[in-house]
């Protein structure tokens, strides 16, 4: 069995760490720049579940520490390679003047999902520049 990866990525958005954090847990803000459909409940044990237009992904809030820090679970029910639940993103937030530096951090990822997983981030970090910086 291969051994499990751990994709990092950083961008800096040109507003205040508050704000920014709203985009990670109010649904009607994160569906701006990920997915088409949300449902959260931003606190520990609390459902998050975004739907894309070809993957359905499902997880927990394992912590949710504004504004700052959240974490949650990540998989696809179904999904062989990335069943719901065993990889977990950590979004760091840390103001930068008068914008924030984002650092993702995605958890135990099969490698066979790397390469997808970070173009995936790349774009939806920079959806997320555009959205919540403007």
């Amino acid at each position: 069995m291969s051994r499990p990866e751990i994709l990092t990525a950083t961008i800096r958005i040109a507003a205040p760490p508050a704000e920014v954090f709203s985009y990670l847990v109010e649904p009607s803000l994160l569906v701006q720049w990920m997915g088409t459909w949300a449902d959260l409940n931003a606190q520990p044990g609390g459902v998050f579940a975004v739907d894309f237009d070809q993957a359905h992904v499902r997880g927990k809030y394992v912590a949710v520490e504004p504004p700052d820090r959240v974490v949650f679970t990540w998989g696809v029910p179904g999904d062989a390679t990335l069943p719901a639940g065993p990889s977990t993103v950590e979004i760091l937030l840390t103001a930068d003047g008068d914008g924030t530096v984002v650092e993702l951090t995605h958890h135990d990822l099969p490698p066979e999902r790397l390469p997808d997983h970070k173009a995936g981030w790349a774009s939806l970090l920079e959806a997320l520049r555009r959205t919540a910086g403007s």
